[in-house]
């Protein structure tokens, strides 16, 4: 499973915030701060009710420092704060990472009928370019407008089903590619004349690349949008395939396979983003639930497709296959599914304007403010590390997620050992036995819905602002399935037990792994929030490097240990693990106050006392309009899911 942005309050395994839709929207349009408001020309006229639906989208958020404040100000307020606060209601799907600190992102948000909003005051050389003297214009940013068609939550919710089973069954079919190869690794070594564990780099390498291409792919993708990466990246993966299938030497598989790795880890990285551009907060639950089980199936299912097909036919047909699938799929996603990135549709969108009205002062957020470009490599290159490295919560997390990513592939090597090593099994009849994982699987994914129903729960006990730890409870459960699928699976496997003992093994293994995995993805993000994409890069990049190191070494481990005590010591390390979500429950507020990326909770200019009492008189305290107690009960009542990306 590639790395993901996983999102704040959104939907399943994942949770993404997403643009928040007028009815739903906070009702905040300051009356003091022109370049913050969205009061249009013309609107001097109308009352306050009116300009407050109307831009009823818009938030005034307390702890932005905004561009129009002096540069003495902007300083003083980066001297204050050692961290980047955000309002944590925001999407850290938006360009976080791309964008300065003090972006305004309100555009990427909201829907106006003047299809922009004021920016900041034009330079003087666009100025005199537009005929105006400095300081008289401001540029325009451009946002979608109510009910756009080009605005993808706006799309018919047939469209966007589509689209979502499209990006869904891509994720199937890059995590099939990484086992499917399991099933006949011994016409490699045959073949090719190496070594067996010469022969299992084609696995490890190509899981090497799941950690490595989302830390390129990702800050690609903030900047040209998804779907030029989606269709090129699955082009480069499905002509790749074909060397590997017609490869007369190691060499060439290894090298192959690498680059498909790379190249497939960037629909696992994208996938997430998708649906949170594609569907609302209240929407998302079922798709991203549908989706967090893709990355969990596609290996489950691969050994049991790779067995049939190897007794068939022999090796080469695991990477015909493969080939097949990719090329449907990277039809599908070119052809069938198109731009969702805000961003990217919102730049085309101020290009065609100023094409059209021959003014320059239509533009986004991106072409105003973007990051110099070292600190966008630091941000997306160097970051993941500090956090990987600094950070306990981002460090232990990743550890245990790499345990669990490892004995998934664990099982693609020890499967075989025991039931065509020990029973005689054929591939076919040992790629069975994964039928009970990816059983767990679905029915895990299947029961999210209660999850995120008790969640919401939560979010409603404390006034909308729960903190992180609220997501460990799922973890507190299910952690002890993983143990006890493991210990069932050791001490069923000799040779005269029957099939079915390690076969039943795998199920709570499988059940437990997208609790698990959700919780932690999500844990990260209500931790880091805005170094959410940061903190889950870090998590993707150890989990996959592990991931690739268990298949190398699983074969001597059992032929030194033996079938049963093998899995034992893996049961014990999983059994160990159990102890870090109960650690961060009653440590994880005192560690994060500490920390210098985590996110505290308590940096907004006011206290939540404060601000309810200006709730109180009807203004916020930076003198806005602020909703009624039903919208806020509505606000509460917005899916924040338990779902998350893997």
């Amino acid at each position: 499973m590639g790395a993901g942005m996983v999102v704040r309050d959104s939907v399943t395994s994942s949770s993404l915030l997403s643009s928040i839709p007028p009815s739903q929207s906070a009702i905040m349009v300051s009356s003091s701060n022109t370049s913050s408001s969205a009061t249009l020309p013309g609107d001097a006229n109308r009352d306050d009710d009116d300009v407050a639906r109307e831009f009823a989208p818009i938030r005034s958020i307390t702890s932005r420092v905004h561009r129009s404040m002096s540069a003495a100000s902007q300083r003083l307020s980066r001297e204050v704060s050692h961290k980047e606060a955000r309002d944590p209601e925001l999407d850290i799907e938006l360009p976080y990472r791309t964008l300065s600190a003090t972006a305004n992102l309100d555009e990427y948000r909201v829907e106006v009928p003047a299809g922009s909003i004021p920016g900041p005051v034009e330079p003087e050389a666009v100025a005199r370019k537009s005929g105006q003297l400095a300081g008289e214009r401001r540029y325009k940013l451009v946002t979608f407008t109510p009910n756009d068609p080009e605005n993808p939550k706006n799309w018919s919710k047939a469209y966007k089903w589509w689209c979502t089973m499209v990006v869904a069954l891509t994720c199937f079919v890059v995590a099939l590619a990484s086992s499917v190869i399991t099933a006949d690794i011994g016409g490699v070594v045959e073949d090719l004349h190496v070594s067996e564990e010469v022969a299992l780099l084609s696995i490890s390498i190509f899981v090497v690349g799941f950690g490595v291409g989302p830390m390129i792919f990702a800050p690609l993708s903030e900047i040209y949008g998804r779907r030029v990466i989606y269709g090129s990246t699955l082009l480069i993966a499905v002509i790749f395939i074909i060397p590997c299938a017609v490869a007369k030497n190691i060499e060439t598989l290894l090298i192959c396979r690498a680059i498909d790795g790379i190249a497939f880890s960037a629909p696992m990285t994208l996938v997430g983003g998708t649906l949170a551009d594609l569907w609302r907060n209240e929407e998302r639950g079922v798709p991203m639930a549908a989706f967090s089980a893709a990355p969990f199936i596609g290996p489950a299912i691969g050994p049991l497709i790779g067995g049939f097909l190897s007794d068939a036919t022999n090796w080469r047909w695991l990477y015909w296959i493969q080939l097949i699938f990719a090329g449907v799929v990277w039809i599908l996603i070119t052809f069938t599914v198109p731009e969702t990135y805000t961003p990217t549709i919102l730049a085309r969108r101020a290009a065609e304007l100023r094409k059209t009205t021959g003014e320059p002062d239509h533009v986004t957020e991106q072409e105003l403010d973007m990051r110099p470009f070292s600190e966008r490599l630091l941000i997306f290159l160097i970051r993941p590390f500090q956090l990987l490295f600094g950070e306990l919560i981002v460090f232990l997390i990743s550890v245990y997620m790499s345990v669990l990513y490892g004995l998934l592939y664990m099982f693609f090597v020890a499967f075989p050992i025991i039931y065509q090593k020990g029973k005689g099994y054929s591939a076919s009849k040992t790629g069975l036995m994964f039928i009970p994982v990816a059983v767990g699987v679905l029915l895990s994914a299947a029961c999210a819905p209660l999850v995120n129903k008790h969640y919401v729960k939560m979010v409603n006990q404390h006034n909308g602002h729960p903190p992180a730890e609220v997501r460990l409870i799922p973890m507190m459960i299910s952690c002890w399935c993983i143990p006890i699928g493991l210990f069932i699976f050791a001490w069923t496997s000799y040779a005269d037990l029957s099939w079915a003992g390690p076969a039943m093994g795998g199920f709570p293994v499988g059940f437990g792994f997208i609790f698990l995995y959700n919780s932690a993805n999500n844990y990260l993000v209500d931790s880091y929030q805005h170094q959410a994409a940061s903190a889950l890069a870090a998590k993707t990049c150890i989990r996959s490097f592990w991931g690739a190191g268990v298949v190398l070494f699983t074969a001597q481990m059992y032929e030194r240990l033996n079938n049963q005590w093998a899995s034992t010591l893996l049961a014990f390390i999983s059994l160990a693990c159990c102890a870090i979500p109960f650690l961060f429950w009653k440590y994880g507020a005192k560690i994060r106050e500490r920390s210098k990326y985590a996110y505290a909770g308590d940096e907004e200019d006011s206290s939540v006392d404060d601000i309810e009492k200006a709730k109180g008189r009807g203004i916020t305290p930076g003198g806005a309009l602020v909703r009624n107690d039903s919208e806020n009960d509505e606000d509460l009542r917005r899916a924040r899911s338990y779902v998350s990306n893997p």
